[in-house]
């Protein structure tokens, strides 16, 4: 073979996207969120990439949410709680994921309304002491700058996030 020829016999061809009916998505589904929680709108996505038709897929919502399959409450009570405890994320940025995961604006407000806690700025600080380590700077003002970005991309508040850093950078002087 010549430089810039392929051989078609060893190229796989192409897999052809299987499509779903509304049925078989909603088996699916059923599984799905027998196993781990799923929000409408991970459902209404998962269904677009199955190929079920618009106008059946809100039926099939609508029928996994009568039966508790989907519920986006309980949903947005266990990935704030993942969040903020295991990832160390702030409320901002777990209101923003869930908005775009299709959770009603409604059940945000309630969900960043718990998590507006006590121990938000000891979770920031455990966060920015551990960034501290690997972040490089050649004045405390740009140390500064970098944990205040930081704690901004984690979703925190800028005033909690300012007296955790002035904090921090207290102590280290």
């Amino acid at each position: 073979m010549r430089k810039g020829e392929f051989d078609s016999e060893m190229t796989p061809a192409p897999r052809e996207r299987k499509t779903k009916s509304a049925e078989q998505a909603y088996a699916s589904l059923m599984r799905l969120c027998a196993r781990a929680e799923k929000s409408t709108g991970d459902a209404m996505r998962l269904m677009h990439t199955w190929g079920v038709p618009q106008s059946e897929r809100q039926g099939v919502v609508d029928r996994l949410v009568a039966q508790r399959f989907i519920d986006n409450r309980r949903y947005a009570e266990a990935y704030s709680r993942e969040k903020s405890q295991l990832s160390g994320w702030g409320a901002r940025k777990i209101a923003l994921q869930l908005r775009q995961k299709g959770v009603e604006s409604a059940i945000i407000e309630d969900i960043t309304r718990m998590l507006d806690d006590a121990d938000v700025p000891a979770r920031l600080e455990a966060r920015l002491r551990r960034k501290l380590r690997t972040t490089k700077a050649s004045s405390g003002y740009e140390l500064r700058g970098k944990l205040l970005r930081y704690a901004a991309t984690l979703g925190y508040d800028y005033d909690v996030s300012y007296a955790v850093v002035d904090k921090i950078i207290g102590e280290e002087r």
